[in-house]
């Protein structure tokens, strides 16, 4: 509805689909990070920050018109989980303001993204998580979010308190997901999501993947296994850069990284890195910003053990990480290449990887 050939879209930073869909349309993305907010080993709060010169650089330079909204994301999942500040969203919404511009909050981790502001932001240690997801929202025109996060169920939501927006998205709707009322969603995914915004809105809940990625980081730290820091809401990154410096981004060094952690573990990470970047319009590889290994702590699932089992086992390839090489694909998709595309390890690492596991733990025979 409100991006166009040409428009512009100002972000804390991307996500992937998201980033794919605005493409599609026209777009172009622009990334305004704070200062070190690409900086892993930090002790930064709130790197999901937007850099407000940079935002009023880009108004003037390409002009309000040409600006479809202004994009936050809670948490940004790219860049390691990080959040973003009340006060910052507040300047965000200011400015937007002044230039009659709109403010779209994608709050798929917003339950976390509320549990490191009362956390880390001066002022809101006595506020519940409700009420700073109230005003979270309150600096919103728009919001939508992906609900098997924040409210652990599948499907999703979008939801305004302008009437225009409103009446402009609505008939869109049963074009592309389903009726006003249910979207693609059954009944009881749609009980299962209420259930899911009122336990969001409680301290233990909304801490407990927090909290578990805190104590993942912490132990990775203590153990020199090289990870984003400060711990995110979303995953315990794996720093690839620094894991495994000997393999270049264009080798796909977040991807052989989490690769070799299966390979040795059994554990799943995802690849957040130049895996997750389309080539651009020549067919040239686009390196991405960060390299990073992406472990998710979904809640209720894991226990301490599982940490400690996972913990264990980076500790283990962090000590034998030149073992690990480059990867290349075999099949890549055309756009979002890391759901379907298949690679391969370049010159057989994996299976001396796998030989030298097998020896640790007494399976040569």
């Amino acid at each position: 509805m409100f991006i166009k050939p040409g428009d512009i879209i100002p972000m804390n930073y991307h996500f992937t689909t998201t980033k794919a869909h605005f493409n599609m349309l026209g777009g172009t993305v622009i990334e305004i990070l704070r200062e070190g907010a690409l900086i892993t080993d930090s002790t930064e709060p709130f790197k999901g920050d937007m850099d407000l010169d940079q935002l009023r650089h880009a108004i003037a330079t390409h002009g309000a018109d040409r600006i479809s909204f202004v994009r936050m994301e809670c948490t940004t999942n790219l860049i390691g989980g990080q959040p973003f500040s009340l006060g910052n969203l507040r300047e965000i919404r200011a400015i937007a303001d002044q230039h009659g511009l709109i403010v779209v909050v994608d709050a798929s981790l917003i339950s976390e993204n509320a549990y490191l502001i009362k956390e880390r932001e001066p002022g809101y240690k006595d506020w519940s998580i409700k009420d700073i997801i109230q005003e979270i929202m309150k600096q919103a025109d728009i919001m939508y979010l992906s609900g098997r996060k924040s409210c652990a169920v599948r499907g999703g939501m979008i939801a305004t308190n302008n009437e225009a927006h409103y009446k402009a998205i609505l008939p869109w709707l049963p074009v592309y997901e389903g009726f006003l009322t249910y979207g693609g969603m059954s009944t009881k995914e749609i009980e299962a999501m209420a259930v899911g915004i009122r336990e969001m809105c409680d301290d233990n809940v909304a801490g407990s993947s927090v909290e578990f990625i805190r104590y993942f980081v912490e132990r990775l730290v203590e153990k020199g296994v090289p990870v984003v820091t400060p711990p995110g809401g979303l995953a315990c990154h794996v720093d690839a850069k620094r894991f495994v410096p000997h393999v270049p981004s264009l080798e796909y060094s977040a991807g052989a990284v989490a690769a070799a952690v299966y390979l040795c573990s059994g554990v799943r990470s995802m690849e957040r890195g130049t895996v997750s970047m389309d080539r651009d319009e020549a067919g040239d590889e686009v390196p991405a910003d960060m390299e990073l290994a992406r472990l998710a702590i979904p809640r209720r699932v894991y226990t301490m053990s599982q940490i400690e089992y996972a913990v264990d086992r980076l500790s283990w390839l962090y000590q034998h990480r030149e073992m690990i090489g480059g990867l290349a694909f075999v099949e890549e998709p055309p756009v979002l290449r890391f759901f379907f595309g298949r690679m391969k390890a370049l010159n057989g690492w994996g299976e001396a990887l796998v030989r030298e596991f097998q020896a640790d733990f007494g399976m040569d025979a």
